[in-house]
């Protein structure tokens, strides 16, 4: 891609917790607005001591200071496009939305409330501020299938759930979703549905079957649908260009091996 002018070159921000295994979080966030030609901010919820394997400690940063760093960024830089990750509690949540619902800004929500590797990343009571006050202010909100099923209050769990999930978050929280079907059983086609504007879009692609999956994908998709938003990109096409783009880096995995267990990473 060729260089972008520092006086063009647009800008996204990334509020979300920080990975220091660089798979997840604000790093994959700031490495993929990268890869996108887009400048990336970010203001850290969260310190989270983590490998694709565990999740061994998490930090919540002070409400202030999460609220300092977002308040900051807005008056000094022109933000096209907004990507909210990990906010660990009910607090952060609310601090995050006292901000940005005095914005106009295009507003991605990553809802992320469980890891890779099965650990919980949010507080119990943070799930209902999550659906109370940050999902509805938001552009899109982007599901995996068992935040999907937290958020509806039923179990989604194949195919066949899938379009009419999507639909119902989307009419629920009146905003669009992207409902993640990267939960299916192996050994079949991954199918996400994008619920937009009264309307239910497809998006089909091979199961990668790799074992134990990969670490930092939600994070990633999200971020590339910010960063695309924030190129001018209508929803539509940031979310097809967006999945177009982690299935390329699923492709392209790294592994490490450890205790006999594979680590694998995005291939960026």
């Amino acid at each position: 891609m060729p260089p972008i002018s520092p006086t063009t070159q647009p800008i996204a921000l990334s509020i979300a917790g920080s990975d220091c295994s660089a798979g997840a979080g604000v790093q994959a966030d700031l490495k993929t607005l990268q890869q996108l030609g887009v400048h990336g901010l970010s203001a850290v919820t969260s310190i989270v001591s983590e490998t694709p394997l565990e999740v061994r400690d998490i930090e919540a940063i002070a409400t202030s200071l999460v609220q300092s760093q977002i308040q900051i960024l807005l008056e000094t830089y022109p933000i096209a496009a907004i990507k909210t990750g990990m906010l660990p509690s009910r607090s952060s949540i609310i601090a995050v939305c006292e901000i940005l619902k005095d914005h106009s800004i295009p507003i991605i929500t990553d809802p992320v409330m469980i890891a890779s590797s099965g650990s919980a990343l949010m507080q119990d009571d943070a799930s209902l501020a999550m659906a109370e006050r940050l999902i509805p202010l938001c552009t899109l909100v982007t599901p995996n299938m068992p935040e999907a099923s937290q958020l509806l209050g039923r179990e989604v769990q194949d195919h066949s759930d899938l379009e009419q999930a999507a639909r119902d978050i989307g009419e629920k929280f009146q905003t669009s979703c992207l409902l993640k079907g990267g939960h299916l059983p192996s050994g079949v086609d991954r199918l996400d549905i994008l619920w937009h504007k009264g309307k239910s879009h497809t998006f089909t692609h091979p199961d990668a079957d790799i074992a134990g999956g990969i670490h930092g994908t939600g994070c990633t998709l999200s971020a590339s649908i910010t960063g695309h938003l924030a190129l001018g990109k209508p929803l539509e096409q940031a979310v097809e260009n967006a999945i177009s783009h982690v299935q390329k880096l699923i492709a392209n995995a790294k592994t490490w091996q450890h205790g006999g267990q594979a680590v694998r990473c995005l291939g960026w």
